[in-house]
């Protein structure tokens, strides 16, 4: 098990297979066990399986970077350069990956957004036994906790709100080694 943990890694690059929808619901199957406060589970899921969504739904974050980098948000040093990358054909907000996966929770839960966390952590460790790869997708979740036009697109249930997105699909290239990580830092009392 401390191999299979500690052998996790951050896929960008995708292969152009969809993963089958039978394998996408025994994932979350397995993330819907996740903990959750007073076993709430307010955690539910949107998955975006269209690639030309996906495709919208990067575009629309790439505006929103824009909007940002014109109104010289702090943000815009970091922003410039991504929005560069993707003008020279790079997608960084999805990696080009077929699917994301979004947690979207109730608006004022207050243990909703860890919650939500735990469950995509299931998801993200479960992934790999089925042969697939995933991303958290910070900047896309990022633009849709506070871009109307992505926010519009998604269509999320009315009190229901973004917790976080995570991209997936089947690896491109299989990695092979464990990532190298700096020691922990513990205090013991």
């Amino acid at each position: 098990m401390g191999i299979y943990l500690k052998s996790r890694r951050s896929i960008r690059n995708f292969s152009l297979q969809k993963v089958e929808t039978k394998k996408i619901k025994q994932m979350l199957d397995i993330a819907r066990y996740a903990a959750s406060g007073c076993n709430s589970q307010p955690v539910q899921w949107l998955v975006v399986y269209d690639e030309n969504v996906v495709r919208r739904l990067a575009e629309l974050t790439v505006d929103w970077m824009s909007y940002l980098c014109e109104n010289k948000d702090p943000m815009s040093a970091v922003l410039l350069s991504l929005k560069a990358a993707w003008d020279h054909g790079i997608d960084p907000v999805c990696w080009n990956a077929p699917h994301i996966l979004i947690a979207h929770i109730p608006e004022k839960h207050p243990s909703a957004p860890i919650d939500s966390i735990i469950a995509l952590t299931h998801f993200d460790i479960a992934a790999p036994a089925f042969g697939i790869g995933t991303c958290w997708a910070g900047l896309l979740t990022y633009a849709a906790q506070s871009w109307k036009p992505l926010q519009d697109m998604l269509a999320l249930p009315q009190g229901r709100v973004i917790s976080y997105a995570m991209v997936f699909g089947y690896p491109q290239y299989k990695t092979r080694r464990i990532p190298r990580r700096n020691p922990s830092k513990i205090v013991w009392m």
